[in-house]
């Protein structure tokens, strides 16, 4: 029977279904989802690490992207693997305060990860004499460093005020994983300064990462409609398309998501949206980059013999 669990220090994750035929199938299904995921960004750090024609910003950012999609996929699916299948479906309180961190940190990084990747693309369209110059690798690493340093910060910002809250009743959490406002919807405290402090940073973080994406592209598509060629144009466009195919799936759902108005949420559609955000983006974030693009498909080869 669920209770007050967290008297006992431990929250009750109600997982996506209470069926046991459909539990095992979930099971096999998301552990699949996660080995593939780990494959696939592995595969892609290690063709750009081992590949000298790779060794240049695009393929520097989609390497860290990667690493961070194995991350990212890695602070709720093994619990959620665990909970599919196991009797008590519980996690403990601070358990459930870290993975909510890792969530925001993760999540808040590959926004400023994409951003970046955004203005190499401009750089490297509209500013191809001075590409290198640009975006060299000190200035490169910068990028990534700020990425992680915000991605810090946002995410212990929105957690330590969690310390302070208190919980009662059946503190069910009707989600596979423990994402902020699940976590603030379940506590009998004031939690009006800890929504407005979530809202306001992650509006932020939001706000300046497509900021960032929109400006470059304008630059981008303005530059690639002057171009006279048809075969140049597409060349440039296509260097584009695998980013905007990512920015459009990751934004579009965890915008949706949190920026949605209360009225139109439910367990169902809150469900979907994150899988689609935390779970299969990070697995489609390698096929779109890598299908195609000879040089990585060729990487790809090389490792497989190997």
């Amino acid at each position: 029977m669920v209770g007050n669990q967290t008297d006992e220090g431990f929250f009750w994750l109600l997982g996506l279904s209470n069926d046991l035929q459909l539990q095992v199938l979930l099971f096999v299904l998301f552990l699949l989802i996660y080995l593939l995921t780990v494959v696939a960004n592995v595969m892609i750090v290690m063709a750009v690490k081992s590949n000298p024609k790779l060794q240049n910003p695009m393929y520097f950012f989609l390497s860290h992207l990667s690493f961070l999609d194995v991350c990212y996929s890695s602070v709720t699916l093994p619990k959620m693997l665990e909970t599919t299948i196991a009797k008590e479906k519980t996690i403990s309180v601070s358990g459930c305060f870290a993975q909510a961190f890792f969530i925001l940190f993760s999540a808040t990084i590959e926004g400023f990860i994409l951003s970046s990747m955004a203005y190499d693309r401009y750089c490297a369209i509209c500013k191809p004499l001075h590409y290198m110059n640009i975006m060299n690798i000190a200035f490169s690493w910068k990028l990534v460093a700020t990425s992680w340093t915000i991605g810090f910060l946002n995410a212990l910002a929105n957690t330590l005020p969690l310390l302070r809250l208190e919980f009662c009743g059946a503190n069910i959490i009707k989600h596979f994983s423990c994402e902020l406002p699940s976590i603030l919807s379940l506590s009998c405290s004031d939690t009006f300064m800890n929504k407005m402090l979530f809202f306001m940073a992650g509006g932020t973080v939001g706000v300046v990462t497509v900021f960032l994406i929109v400006v470059s592209y304008i630059h981008i598509i303005s530059t690639i409609l002057r171009i006279t060629s048809t075969k140049g144009r597409q060349k440039a466009f296509s260097t584009c398309s695998s980013h905007l195919s990512v920015v459009t799936l990751f934004y579009g759902t965890s915008y949706f998501r949190y920026l949605r108005p209360s009225s139109a949420s439910s367990v169902v559609w809150d469900e979907i949206l994150s899988i689609q955000y935390s779970i299969l983006i990070p697995l489609l974030n390698p096929i779109i980059y890598s299908l195609p693009n000879k040089e990585m498909k060729a990487s790809f080869k090389k490792i497989l013999k190997w």
